[in-house]
């Protein structure tokens, strides 16, 4: 019997006995339960969680993504090893924590491992080819791929616990801390996945990159616009932060509308660099905090300048358009986006474009992470510590480095592993891949055995 159809079982007696292992959750604390040392078997818990979160599912969903034989080992690991870190995150002894919402989630985020491991068992038996598994690879590609959502909202939840943050007054500036700060890192992320693998995604979506920047930008202001001041007296926060959301949907529309018919536009590059300037602008309480939101912000003007270098000049240089193909207003351009060039044209960059177009999203990932980190309380703590904001900025400008790495690796991970290791033609400036023929969302293949063992379009 395959390892995949022994984990559905195993996986339920775990789900049975991890009770056993709980510890109460606390609605009070003593100033000694709090003060407590934290014991190994919670570090244990951090690190375990921290690595198979962050590392071991996103790899083995990008391993999924490019049909790697691997992928259902180091999914099948890393659902034993996150099992058994939840029950030494009950088991621990030592500090105590307030119930909170990364122990709520702990127990939610048991839904998505349980179906992942049902939808793939399911697959492994190969049976309803043409009706209902379609659907279930399409179920189990979307649910694996938001692993890595799920495990970064999960350790930022537990960083937050860990340190008794985001209680009371503070829960505000929390949300708006973590979410904008996540959104940066997601931006970068994405940005790069573009940058490095999706140019012929790009060309085949119609749809420039700033297209979709500037929807993005418009919807979130219409938000921020009504719901940064929750009534009473404006205080020049409140006004900062609205007249933001106006600015982002009012340059948003603007965008969208220079965007269409696949040009470039250099306003959401524009909107970024205004809103880094507001930031670096920010009046804080600390001097500690007031230096960390200007380095967020310059780091945020500095990623947006960076973009419009690379909207205006470090473009992919496309063959030209083909009979048939041309689009209204279309002026056929370097900085216009669209199909119709020669299935074997290759997109042509020196080493120097290939190294810069890095900037922009390795910056977006910094601010982002300068961002999280730029709370009261996570500040007061590092004021309390004697810390200067040198060494601080520092620090988070090392974890920002560390994440981009993350994310070039597993997309180079992808480029090279499964069915695109023998299309994979880049050197190491860029990751190009050669043409795939396209395909069906949906399609078996066949393995050496003649068996359906492989599904193109989605991961399995």
């Amino acid at each position: 019997m395959r390892l995949s159809q022994l984990l559905l079982p195993c996986s339920l007696f775990l789900s049975l006995i991890v009770p056993a292992f709980a510890h109460a959750h606390h609605e009070h604390l003593t100033e000694e339960q709090t003060n407590a040392p934290v014991d190994a078997v919670l570090w244990i818990h951090i690190f375990l969680q921290a690595a198979v979160w962050g590392i071991l599912f996103p790899t083995g969903m990008v391993l999924g993504m490019s049909k790697s034989r691997w992928h259902v080992p180091l999914q099948s690991a890393g659902i034993v090893l996150t099992l058994g870190g939840y029950i030494l995150g009950h088991a621990h002894r030592g500090r105590a924590f307030l119930a909170g919402i990364h122990g709520i989630a702990a127990n939610i985020i048991l839904i998505p491992i349980f179906l992942q491991v049902a939808l793939g068992v399911y697959l492994k038996l190969h049976i309803q080819e043409q009706t209902i598994r379609p659907w279930v690879v399409r179920v189990h590609g979307i649910v694996g791929k938001s692993y890595p959502i799920l495990g970064w909202v999960q350790m930022l939840f537990g960083a937050i616990a860990f340190r008794g943050y985001c209680r009371g007054g503070h829960l505000g500036q929390c949300l708006a801390h973590y979410i904008m700060g996540s959104a940066f890192i997601a931006y970068g992320t994405i940005l790069a996945i573009l940058l490095l693998v999706g140019e012929r995604w790009i060309r085949r979506s119609g749809k420039s990159p700033e297209w979709w920047d500037s929807w993005v930008i418009f919807l979130w202001g219409i938000v921020n616009t009504f719901t940064e001041h929750q009534g009473g007296a404006w205080s020049p926060k409140d006004m900062q932060h609205t007249v933001l959301g106006v600015l982002w949907w009012a340059g948003g529309l603007l965008g969208i509308l220079l965007s269409r018919n696949n040009q470039r536009t250099v306003v959401p590059s524009l909107i970024i660099i205004l809103t880094g300037w507001a930031m670096s602008e920010h009046a804080q309480a600390l001097m500690i905090s007031t230096r960390v939101h200007t380095m967020f912000g310059y780091t945020l003007m500095l990623a947006g300048v960076a973009r419009i270098v690379e909207v205006s000049f470090i473009v992919p240089k496309y063959h030209p358009l083909t009979e048939g193909h041309a689009t209204p207003d279309d002026n056929h351009s370097e900085h216009t986006l669209t199909e119709g060039a020669p299935s074997s044209g290759s997109v042509d960059y020196s080493k120097a474009e290939s190294a810069f177009r890095h900037l922009p999203p390795f910056l977006l990932v910094a601010s982002g992470v300068l961002f999280i980190s730029a709370t009261d309380e996570e500040l007061r703590f590092v004021h309390d510590e004697g810390m200067d904001h040198v060494t601080y900025i520092l620090i988070m400008y090392s974890l920002a480095f560390l994440i981009y790495a993350l994310v070039v690796s597993r997309i180079r991970l992808w480029a090279t592993s499964g069915r695109n290791a023998s299309n994979s033609s880049g050197d190491e400036g860029s990751i190009e891949l050669t043409d795939v023929p396209a395909s069906k969302w949906y399609a078996p293949v066949p393995s050496g055995d003649g068996e359906p063992s492989h599904v193109i379009g989605d991961d399995e």
